[in-house]
């Protein structure tokens, strides 16, 4: 069986940073549903049409994988509109400026301000990635439905 939509497909992934920080180490299988958008869309064109055994290493530039950072995506708000114990690294959901809906980490909590960032926290890095795929089978009904894979690897209701 090759990867193609609606494939269940099972992988060892190893993700790096450009900084050589291992961000998933590949010891433990993933279970994706192919063609979903569940996998960075450039990982997946290079698993598309690939059989069990495939096995490939690339690097992915900002672009190909969480984007450049947006600094119009850092804001400054009054601490009285958090609610009390608000903490660095903590992330929020907010509004940006075009009125969608973002996730916000807390950078920095100085005197009465909080310093927010909407940027995917690996926005702006580059990465190294290795997949091995260990396994492919055609997704049930309710997979598609659902958008992922349940069981083993997979994800649990």
């Amino acid at each position: 069986m090759i990867i193609d939509k609606d494939s269940a497909v099972t992988i060892r992934l190893t993700v790096v940073d450009g900084k050589g920080k291992v961000l998933e180490n590949g010891k433990t299988p993933v279970a994706y549903l192919h063609g979903y958008d569940n996998l960075l869309p450039k990982i997946e064109e290079a698993l598309q049409g690939q059989e069990i055994g495939f096995k490939a290493n690339m690097s992915l530039t900002p672009e190909d994988a969480f984007g450049e950072r947006d600094e119009s995506l850092l804001r400054t708000i009054s601490k009285k509109d958090f609610p009390p114990g608000v903490k660095v690294g903590a992330s929020m959901q907010g509004y940006n400026d075009a009125g969608e809906e973002t996730v916000y980490t807390v950078l920095k909590v100085k005197g009465d301000q909080v310093m927010l960032d909407g940027n995917h926290p690996l926005a702006g890095s580059s990465l190294k990635v290795s997949v091995h795929v260990l396994d492919i089978r055609a997704a049930t009904p309710e997979e598609v439905a659902h958008g992922h894979v349940h069981g083993e690897h997979g994800h649990h209701h």
